[in-house]
């Protein structure tokens, strides 16, 4: 695939990926839950002020098809990503997770990844990531009930 950049997210990126989180299938492959749009708007205001997080709108041809995003959550620095569904299957995830590791020399890095999306488990294994088998499956949190695995890179 040609194509895959990243740039710093802007306000027109936003309508997209609203849309890409309000998808029920993706949702529930990511096994997260979407937002309304106005607590869409509050997350990501909050996110965006924070110079702690590292975000990049993933583009295709110039146009957006996902997002990435890290930051630090108490002595762990977290990776994250979202791809449109138009946009599965084409190795875009795994090339903008490329292009996002260069750019964020921090490690170790921490993902977490539901247990059933084999997809994105795919994705993390392809960049290097290896599952940390002292969390080998987390019980569901009680407020999500998700099973989770947890990536790292570089630990």
């Amino acid at each position: 695939m040609t194509g895959v950049r990243l740039r710093a997210v802007e306000d027109s990126d936003l309508d997209v990926i609203f849309e890409h989180q309000a998808d029920p299938e993706a949702a529930g492959i990511a096994a997260f839950p979407s937002r309304s749009r106005e607590q869409f708007d509050a997350h990501w205001a909050k996110i965006r002020r924070n110079d702690t997080v590292i975000l990049r709108t993933v583009l295709v041809d110039g146009a957006v098809a996902g997002h990435l995003g890290s930051w630090p959550d108490e002595e762990r620095r977290l990776i994250s990503y979202w791809i449109g569904r138009e946009h599965w299957g084409r190795g875009v995830a795994t090339q903008a997770l490329a292009l996002f590791l260069a750019e964020v020399p921090a490690r170790p890095l921490h993902a977490h990844v539901a247990t059933h999306n084999a997809g994105s488990i795919r994705v993390l294994e392809k960049s290097g990531f290896k599952r940390d088998h002292e969390q080998e499956a987390r019980e569901p949190e009680p407020e999500d009930g998700v099973e989770e695995f947890v990536f790292v890179l570089g630990a």
